[in-house]
């Protein structure tokens, strides 16, 4: 499985393969040309009342994944749909947090590979 994560502000590379986004918001400042996105997902992203219970509270990480978790097995349709584009080549995940330790992406990569 070629999957990878990155920051949506970081400039798009080659070796990105397929950009997906997966927040449920567009990233606030970026052209559609600027983010270079192949695919938004906005539908696999955490729920709203998800998202702003989690407000990016480190403190909050685990519940956050146990409950983003259960939210993931209800969107099969978007799951496949990136399962699909894994099977074609690289896919890089792309989300708008400053929080590179504490995000979606991470959740769904994790629970893509079972880790």
């Amino acid at each position: 499985m070629k999957l990878k994560i990155k920051r949506v502000y970081e400039k798009p590379g080659k070796e990105d393969g397929t950009r997906i986004l997966v927040d449920r918001l567009w990233p606030r400042g970026l052209t559609k040309e600027k983010a270079a996105i192949d695919l938004w997902l906005k539908e696999i992203a955490p729920s709203t009342e998800l998202r702003k219970w989690f407000n990016h509270d480190p403190k909050k990480w685990k519940e956050f994944i146990k409950r983003y978790t259960l939210e993931l097995k209800l969107h099969d349709e978007q799951v496949s749909v990136l399962k699909g584009y894994l099977k074609k080549g690289v896919v890089t995940m792309v989300y708008a947090a400053k929080d590179e330790d504490h995000n979606e992406a991470l959740v769904i990569k994790d629970w893509l590979t079972g880790n």
